[in-house]
């Protein structure tokens, strides 16, 4: 039964340390392995994930991820702690609304 637990314990540390590879609109593939993501609850705003040491952002609206650069992490928190994603991301992440701000097409 040890053997078991011992088993269990391994596999599921290994499931979890497994790397997420994600398609980004402009970008392609993109692994997550750098990135914390949280998942929300919004009819529009799905997933934030964000990799602080390079400023990235990419968020999954609807079905599509998007990435934003140059964000930093007091607008993410801002974000992740706001009561609507959809209308913070409108105002505060939305290229229209920022001038492009945070804009980073390849």
């Amino acid at each position: 039964m040890r053997l078991f637990a011992l088993f269990m314990t391994v596999l599921m540390m290994t499931a979890s340390a497994a790397a997420e590879t994600i398609d980004v609109k402009y970008w392609g593939a993109v692994d997550l392995r750098t990135y914390k993501c949280a998942e929300t609850v919004s009819s529009f705003v799905h997933r934030i994930c964000y990799d602080e040491s390079k400023a990235h952002l990419v968020v999954r609206l609807r079905n599509t991820y998007y990435p934003y650069c140059r964000v930093d992490r007091a607008i993410v928190s801002a974000w992740l702690n706001s009561s609507s994603k959809g209308r913070f991301y409108n105002a505060n992440i939305k290229s229209d609304a920022v001038a492009g701000r945070f804009d980073c097409r390849r």
